[in-house]
C-alpha cells in the first residue's frame, strides 16, 4: 500500500532523518552496514548521523545518583544537537513496541505534516535522561532484549531505510 508523496519531497525538499548516538561505533563490520544502509538512504531523505561523548564513570557500581547526573549531562548535550522543530523519538526499553509498518506511516505523517525532521536517540548504555524521554514525541523500543548500542544502530539505520521503501511502495519489505 502506496503512501502519498508530500509536496515537499516532490520539489525535492527531503526529509531530514538524524540520528543521535551517545558513543562510536567502534566494530568495523558495524560500521560498514551502517555505511550502506546510509548510501541506500541518500534517494530517500537527508539522513545525518551525530555522535556524542558518553559520559564517563568510574565507579565499577556507581550509585543512582551518578549514573543519573551522567545522564542528565548526556541529556543536555543531546538536546542541544537536536534541530528545531524535529520529532524526537527516544529509543528505549520502556517505549513502545511498533513494526515496520507503523514506522514507516510516523515517517510518512511527520514529511506530510510541512515539519518532516525526525530525530532518532539512542542513548548511552545507562539509558536516557528523562528530560529526554519527556521531549520525546514518541518513545520506541526495539523489544525487551538487551542488545549492545552498535547493534542497535544498525538495527535503527536498516528500519529507517525499510519505512523509506515502504513509503516508496518499493518490494524491499516482505
Amino acid at each position: 500500500h502506496r503512501r502519498p508523496v508530500s509536496h515537499r519531497q516532490k520539489e525535492g525538499l527531503m526529509q531530514k532523518v538524524t540520528i543521535l548516538c551517545t558513543g562510536k561505533l567502534k566494530e568495523k563490520f558495524y560500521l560498514d552496514a551502517v555505511a550502506e544502509y546510509v548510501k541506500r538512504l541518500n534517494r530517500f531523505c537527508k539522513l545525518e548521523i551525530i555522535e556524542l561523548p558518553e559520559e564517563k564513570i568510574e565507579e565499577k557500581n556507581a550509585s543512582d545518583a551518578v549514573v543519573k547526573k551522567a545522564l542528565e549531562k548526556e541529556g543536555k548535550a543531546i538536546l542541544s544537537n537536536v534541530r528545531k522543530g524535529a520529532a524526537i523519538v527516544a529509543m528505549c526499553i520502556e517505549g513502545r513496541q511498533i513494526s515496520s509498518d507503523e514506522l514507516a506511516q510516523f515517517l510518512a505523517d511527520r514529511a506530510n505534516s510541512g515539519a518532516g525532521d525526525v530525530a532518532f536517540v539512542i542513548g548511552s548504555s545507562h539509558g536516557l535522561s528523562d528530560e529526554v524521554k519527556k521531549a520525546a514525541a514518541l518513545k520506541f523500543s526495539m523489544g525487551r532484549i538487551t542488545m549492545p548500542h552498535q547493534l542497535a544502530r544498525l538495527v535503527l539505520t536498516e528500519q529507517i531505510y525499510r519505512a523509506c521503501t515502504i513509503n516508496a511502495g518499493m518490494k524491499y519489505h516482505k
